[in-house]
């Protein structure tokens, strides 16, 4: 993919010198990594307490990102800040850099959201105090959200929103497989990101992450619209075989499309064809449960 890139020497997030060249592209990329810290996990036929990621895992998961090359990688399953930076360390190792790094700890304590970038974003948020009623009391959305602010360039800027909405997994029998749990973090969500842009005149922003639920569930639904606000769309994407799938759940024997973007409608028709990329290459499955999404957008 050929791209002109703005170059830039990392000061921090104080502080950036920029080299002007344009960006002409850039791939915006979404990957739960799954469980990449370290936990209790069967490896091959034994059960390992306190294990890291297995390192044929790791090293698949880092072919499908070099082969993507995103300029801006949101992950989800993300251990401590350490691992962060060993993957950072061992994707520059196999060629592919990003300066900058951004880690959100939420109430989750052991699975976090993170980004990778080769370019500079001009403002980070991490929003950890998200709540919502549940039942009879209140609730932290479990993962938080990470909000990214990106210039163009005609130096125009984008916001980046990043989520990892609950899972299926419950203990509550008043909550089957956590629906009402998920969709009242995706409200939750959902009306900081309508703070953060349309109320303030930002029309361009993406919604990315792993959402747990499909595209027509009634937690993506909260990222469409709100009553009669339109809030954004769902961007299609194929791997290519033109499936759709995006995670697999080996105990089931099941596939279904839970990752992916929602765009807003000034941002859509900045994106390629109007849709994405899933990453099918071979052996995939073998680095996490579920397949990388991309975007190019493009000026």
């Amino acid at each position: 993919m050929k791209k002109m890139l703005r170059y830039l020497i990392p000061l921090g997030f104080s502080g950036v010198l920029l080299v002007s060249h344009a960006l002409a592209e850039l791939r915006i990329a979404t990957y739960n990594v799954e469980n990449y810290l370290i936990m209790d996990r069967r490896v091959g036929e034994r059960w390992q307490p306190g294990y890291p990621k297995p390192e044929h895992e790791k090293a698949m998961i880092r072919q499908i990102i070099t082969d993507a090359a995103p300029d801006i990688l949101a992950l989800q399953e993300m251990g401590p800040p350490e691992f962060l930076a060993e993957l950072r360390r061992d994707l520059a190792d196999a060629g592919l850099d990003y300066p900058h790094t951004v880690h959100l700890s939420g109430r989750d304590p052991d699975r976090h959201l993170a980004v990778l970038a080769k370019v500079a974003p001009t403002e980070v948020v991490r929003h950890t105090d998200l709540d919502f009623k549940y039942f009879d009391q209140r609730e932290l959305v479990k993962r938080g959200m990470l909000e990214l602010t990106f210039e163009d360039a005609a130096g125009q800027e984008f916001k980046l929103f990043v989520v990892h909405l609950k899972s299926k997994y419950t203990v509550n029998p008043e909550d089957p497989d956590s629906q009402l749990r998920r969709t009242r973090e995706a409200e939750a969500c959902r009306n900081r990101i309508i703070e953060r842009t349309l109320e303030r005149g930002v029309s361009r922003f993406l919604v990315t992450g792993d959402f747990n639920d499909h595209p027509d569930s009634a937690p993506l639904r909260r990222f469409y619209q709100r009553g009669d606000l339109e809030i954004g769309t769902r961007v299609p994407a194929t791997d290519s075989r033109g499936e759709v799938w995006t995670y697999f759940y080996a105990k089931h024997g099941q596939y279904s499309l839970v990752d992916g973007f929602v765009a807003s409608a000034a941002m859509l028709p900045l994106i390629r064809d109007g849709r994405g990329q899933i990453a099918d290459a071979p052996g995939a499955l073998e680095g996490s449960d579920h397949r990388m999404v991309y975007v190019d957008l493009v000026e």
